[in-house]
């Protein structure tokens, strides 16, 4: 039988402190970073109430691939924007904590460190290709992960809310409008 020993590797007293005051560093600066991005990144876009700059790539990309079916393809760029101008007046008067959660979905889908991992859009959304959300949409929906299926659920109610709320879609779904009063 052939005896082994494990040594503890040894650090002294000053590389730990070198280490903890390095680690202090990085997360102070990581802090600082993520409460500057935050407070520039809420900010809305210009003409927009809610929406930030960095929302409207993912949406420019998401919006038309989800309505697709439910729009002719002529009038699908012209439905797209007034959905996405309908979604920002839905979030400009949503809760702040419903908004506030509804950004973060938004920031990990912008976020490139996130957006690769979890939805395959490896590129920017700007150059995305409309198979390229489709799969991303069937990979959220068909997740194991409840947060991914919750998110899928939370942007297709979002948009849809946003698109049935306006007059034009009510005819090719049967809907007559609301009745007058």
């Amino acid at each position: 039988m052939t005896m082994t020993t494990l040594t503890a590797p040894v650090i002294g007293r000053r590389s730990l402190l070198k280490i903890g005051l390095l680690g202090g560093a990085v997360l102070a600066t990581a802090g600082v970073t993520v409460a500057l991005v935050d407070r520039f990144a809420s900010a809305p876009a210009e003409g927009y109430q809610a929406l930030r700059p960095a929302d409207l790539p993912v949406l420019a990309a998401l919006v038309p691939v989800m309505l697709e079916g439910a729009v002719e393809l002529p009038r699908l760029a012209d439905a797209s924007a007034a959905t996405v101008q309908g979604l920002d007046h839905q979030l400009a008067h949503l809760s702040p904590e419903m908004l506030k959660l509804t950004r973060q979905m938004l920031d990990v889908l912008a976020l490139p460190v996130t957006r690769g991992p979890l939805t395959g859009i490896w590129g920017g959304w700007e150059t995305a290709s409309p198979e390229a959300v489709r799969n991303f949409l069937a990979r959220w929906e068909n997740s194991s992960l409840a947060l991914l299926r919750m998110g899928h659920a939370s942007l297709l109610q979002l948009v849809m809310m946003a698109w049935y709320a306006r007059p034009e879609s009510w005819a090719r779904c049967g809907y007559p409008g609301p009745p007058t009063v």
